[in-house]
């Protein structure tokens, strides 16, 4: 995907799986919405929690974990307490140590994304932090993604 097509609302059809989010009265700023800084977190717990729930990520004990090399996101309109949130995910890209999720965030049922942007995520072994290559299991579960 290019930064172009980034710019624009995508709809909900554009995303394999979906995780509800609820807002926190303390996710507004002053200016009365969610703050930038919590969409980076809506990112990290639609995708993180996906993996833990089909059992392919163990947050405590697994061999290896995913470190965030890269990020972004592009805002399209507010999202503010107390609104839940719909973050769909999808995978772009799947290489043989990284993966590029794609996610949009949705205010409660609004057609267009509110939001959209991506990380990488590079799987590492827990313990020497070197990039392994995806446990088969979890590549099963990112190939459905795709």
């Amino acid at each position: 995907m290019n930064s172009t097509e980034e710019t624009t609302p995508e709809p909900r059809a554009a995303y394999k799986v979906f995780r509800t989010i609820g807002t926190r009265w303390m996710d507004n700023d002053a200016y009365g919405h969610v703050n930038n800084v919590v969409y980076y977190s809506w990112f990290d717990t639609a995708v993180n929690g996906y993996l833990i729930e089909q059992g392919v990520l163990d947050i405590q004990r697994g061999d290896t974990i995913g470190l965030v090399v890269q990020t972004h996101c592009n805002y399209f309109s507010p999202i503010a307490f107390p609104q839940a949130v719909r973050a769909g995910v999808r995978v772009a890209h799947l290489g043989r140590s990284s993966v590029r999720y794609e996610i949009g965030l949705f205010a409660d049922d609004e057609p267009l994304s509110a939001a959209r942007g991506h990380f990488v995520h590079v799987y590492v072994d827990r313990h020497t932090r070197r990039p392994v290559p995806l446990p088969g299991p979890l590549k099963s579960v990112l190939e459905k993604l795709a």
